[in-house]
């Protein structure tokens, strides 16, 4: 008995994962925008990240759906704004972190994990979000490194660690994009070793004479490209790009 319900929950499960998977495809035909919701999360329990966090606006994150607005033209996507980004209730809850050692079934049920969170902890909204990005917020003074932000496609879901402080607001939008290209189909473009672009996928314009230095960072390359040794990172989005491997992933280039 206990058998054959395990089976016809797996079946369940199976068939939800295979309809939501159709569905993620047929949006990226761009037929309609992309509605992100964006939940703070104060990720060290501190009155200076609560107090930063009680700071932000709707239009703190409107340069994002700028950006991917000036980059669709740049491709003819057809659309105006490919995403509206808005600005959720602060989350009291941490999303599960990704898990420290490689391995299939690890991966697996940490995205498992992460989805019922999500499910969870989806303050209602005026328009349902398609995507949903939970930004946690650190103090760059007691927490000076940021661990690594990812995003799911399955679920279009985010995990995204920022700083907690203004100097680091346009940087924090870079992370921001980058994750939520993540969630559209978008690969990382660069060394996972040292964090180096990949050429020429990695690069904003890997055609450019001299290649080097260049002079914007692909977004999913993560940095601008300096040398054949060092790259940095871009200090806003204006010094970003999305490159045509990328827009082929994200179905803006066929």
């Amino acid at each position: 008995m206990w058998k054959k319900i395990r089976i016809i929950i797996l079946l369940l499960i199976l068939a939800t994962v295979i309809q939501q998977t159709l569905q993620e495809d047929a949006d990226l035909d761009w037929n309609k925008n992309f509605y992100v919701a964006v939940y703070p999360i104060n990720a060290d329990n501190s009155a200076v990240v609560s107090t930063y966090i009680n700071t932000l606006t709707p239009q703190d994150f409107e340069p994002v759906a700028e950006y991917f607005a000036e980059e669709a033209q740049r491709y003819q996507l057809g659309l105006r704004r490919p995403f509206e980004i808005r600005l959720g209730d602060k989350i009291n809850q941490i999303p599960p972190a990704p898990p420290v050692e490689s391995g299939v079934l690890k991966v697996v049920l940490w995205s498992l994990q992460f989805r019922y969170f999500a499910w969870k902890n989806s303050p209602s909204m005026s328009v349902k979000p398609d995507i949903r990005l939970y930004l946690l917020y650190h103090d760059p003074l007691t927490s000076p490194r940021l661990t690594h932000s990812t995003a799911l496609n399955k679920g279009r879901i985010g995990r995204v660690n920022l700083f907690a402080d203004a100097a680091y607001a346009k940087k924090n939008l870079v992370i921001l994009a980058h994750e939520l290209l993540h969630t559209v189909k978008a690969t990382d473009k660069y060394d996972l070793a040292n964090g180096l672009p990949s050429f020429p996928d990695g690069y904003a314009e890997p055609d450019k004479q001299p290649r080097l230095p260049q002079d914007y960072a692909e977004l999913m390359g993560g940095r601008v490209p300096l040398t054949e040794s060092t790259a940095e990172v871009p200090k806003s989005l204006r010094l970003t790009l999305i490159g045509r491997k990328t827009a082929r992933e994200i179905g803006w280039v066929r």
